[in-house]
């Protein structure tokens, strides 16, 4: 399995708590200052191809949820 960046496991923590996510719903559970949303946009596109989240899409937006659960990461 592939090791996270501290960035894209504190985007995995908050999906994982979460469950389901759309962008602003995870800039909003971070803390300031937040980061931008094309950052944490182009960081939960990188999870996506690394496998670890996917997503619903509601026309031009996306929510996205956890492929892996906390569990079998920290293994």
């Amino acid at each position: 399995m592939k090791e996270l960046t501290k960035a894209e496991e504190q985007i995995m923590q908050i999906l994982w708590r979460k469950k389901t996510a759309f962008v602003k719903d995870i800039i909003a559970e971070m803390s300031d200052p937040k980061p931008a949303y094309n950052t944490v946009s182009t960081i939960v596109r990188i999870l996506e191809k690394k496998e670890f989240v996917s997503y619903e899409a509601f026309g031009k937006t996306h929510r996205y949820y956890p492929l892996i659960s906390k569990k079998e990461y920290s293994k």
